[in-house]
């Protein structure tokens, strides 16, 4: 009697995070989903929310927060190529993180490496919070 592999209609969702490489622990997948940087369809979840072809995930991963639409289900972690099968990032998350990138460079070549001068501080708060009242 041969076995025949399992079809799965659905996976927990932080398997499936991890076994898409976004996460590099179950662990870290299920702090980041119980502290709700992970949304399923616009909502927060919890850990154990079955995951569906065709959710609409919203991943926050440092500055950057990614929207990814589910292509296939997984619950074993493969190599990256792989895993990159499992979803597709929308058109409008690629483009707000370019445009997120740049505004961080642009803000890092501002300030520059060091520490700001006094000068330099009292012109980032000027952009931050306007003209000083008088």
């Amino acid at each position: 009697m041969s076995e025949s592999p399992i079809r799965h209609s659905s996976v927990r969702l932080d398997k499936w995070l991890w076994a898409a490489r976004l996460f590099k622990t179950r662990t870290l997948a299920k702090q980041a989903i119980e502290s709700g940087h992970v949304r399923y369809d616009g909502a927060r979840c919890k850990v154990s929310k079955a995951v569906t072809p065709g959710a609409v995930l919203a991943v926050r991963r440092g500055a950057d927060e990614i929207e990814l639409v589910v292509e296939a289900l997984s619950d074993q972690r493969r190599g990256a190529p792989e895993a990159q099968r499992l979803y597709r990032e929308t058109a409008r998350s690629v483009a707000r993180r370019e445009r997120e990138r740049l505004q961080r460079k642009l803000a890092q070549d501002l300030v520059g490496h060091e520490r700001p001068n006094k000068q330099q501080r009292r012109a980032l708060l000027r952009l931050k919070y306007g003209p000083p009242p008088d």
